[in-house]
């Protein structure tokens, strides 16, 4: 009950509050110039030179390393079935050359070329470098580390090959091992041919 008188008393004051506020006069907008942009060209900016990553020589292996194989096959003065490690190539040229390429090529013509060599196996070569704690990747670039390999295998012989030269054009050289002495019994050389485009 006391609300209501004062929500009657209160009306009035509050209709009176409303009728003395300002009059608004409507404003008018006036529509603005748009400004004046210069554009100015910016140079282009220079380029780096992008580095290419050095391009590997395709080197067909096959046709370079067959006459040096032939010649390691027909020695007369090795038995038959004689165990063979043929070692990692190790490349002494200014640039890169597929090295693992040219190891496998050359151990798969020596299988090929009949009985004479009995080859390590890469499995077992694998096997025997982590008996011996050498990494996977150690191309055994020192002959001593290698006959060492080659003695632990019982292999007799060891072909050590190297490239060298100059990448485009690199130079063979191919020397056989007796394993027991560390002699080299046979040595040769040949040019690594392109593979024809």
């Amino acid at each position: 009950m006391k609300k209501i008188p004062l929500i009657i008393f209160s009306a009035p004051v509050l209709a009176s509050c409303t009728a003395n506020l300002p009059q608004l006069q409507p404003v008018t907008i006036e529509p603005t110039q748009p400004l004046a942009v210069e554009l100015v060209p910016q140079p282009l900016a220079t380029r780096e030179p992008i580095l290419m990553p050095p391009k590997i020589k395709s080197v067909d292996w096959q046709a370079s390393l067959s006459p040096l194989v032939q010649q390691v096959v027909t020695m007369g003065n090795i038995n038959d079935g004689s165990v063979l490690l043929v070692n990692t190539m190790k490349n002494s040229t200014n640039g890169s050359l597929q090295v693992g390429k040219a190891t496998e090529t050359l151990t798969r013509l020596i299988t090929d070329a009949g009985s004479k060599f009995q080859v390590i196996g890469i499995d077992t070569l694998n096997s025997a470098r982590q008996i011996l704690g050498l990494s996977a990747d150690d191309s055994l670039e020192l002959r001593s580390k290698a006959v060492g390999l080659a003695r632990y295998l019982n292999a007799q012989y060891m072909l050590y090959s190297t490239a060298s030269g100059d990448a485009e054009h690199p130079d063979l050289d191919l020397q056989l091992m007796l394993v027991q002495t560390g002699e080299i019994i046979w040595f040769g050389k040949g040019i690594a041919q392109e593979t024809p485009a």
